[in-house]
């Protein structure tokens, strides 16, 4: 359901936030970050020019996962060493809200896990550093130091003026995969699981030359 929040204070558009529980949006206009606190709206920045993007998703996007229908509200854009990725934000029926990250053709939905859960300091990690969460074991696979390049959409919080940003990637014999991110304090983790693209039965993708 479409909720009116008010008009953007650069251009003067009217500014509908999808997701309800959606803090940041940015402005199909002019491109304007708007922040919200309660029901008004503060523009905070704005969004350079994207890169050239690969991925098949994009924003509207539709999928399916573990027999919930999600789609597609918001991107966060990273640039590292060897590339980039997309972090996307995803929007179940009963309102939940995930990631969908696409990293290189391999992709993962991820959830935020649950608080209380005891997290390293970055200068304490390494690759295979092991975890346990739940019943799952996991090891730190990669470190990545990206940047990020930009934002799309609604998100469930404020992320708009960030510069380098660690990530630690978790692997564990199984598909479930898992993220710890620094760029808060304290660091951020969320869990899920590796997914097949085709699984994901993903409808209104951009469309690409030899699809």
């Amino acid at each position: 359901m479409s909720r009116p929040v008010g008009s953007c204070q650069q251009c003067g558009a009217k500014i509908e936030f999808k997701f309800s529980s959606a803090v940041q949006t940015v402005c199909e206009f002019c491109q304007s970050i708007l922040v919200r606190h309660d029901v008004d709206l503060e523009r905070v920045g704005e969004v350079a020019d994207l890169p050239p993007d690969v991925s098949p998703i994009q924003m509207g996007t539709e999928g399916v996962y573990r027999n919930k229908a999600f789609w597609v509200a918001g991107r966060i854009l990273y640039n590292y060493e060897l590339g980039g990725w997309n972090e996307w934000h995803i929007v179940f029926q009963d309102g939940v809200s995930g990631w969908l990250s696409d990293a290189q053709a391999v992709y993962a939905i991820t959830f935020p896990a649950e608080p209380g859960q005891i997290l390293p300091p970055a200068a304490d990690l390494a690759p295979r550093h092991a975890f346990r969460f739940g019943d799952t074991g996991y090891q730190v696979t990669t470190l990545t130091r990206a940047r990020y390049a930009g934002v799309q959409g609604e998100l469930p919080f404020e992320y708009w003026n960030k510069d380098e940003v660690l990530f630690a990637d978790l692997r564990s014999a199984s598909t479930n995969f898992g993220t710890i991110d620094y760029s808060e304090e304290p660091p951020l983790l969320f869990l899920g699981e590796t997914v097949d693209f085709d699984a994901l039965r993903l409808k209104n993708l951009r469309s690409f030359e030899g699809w």
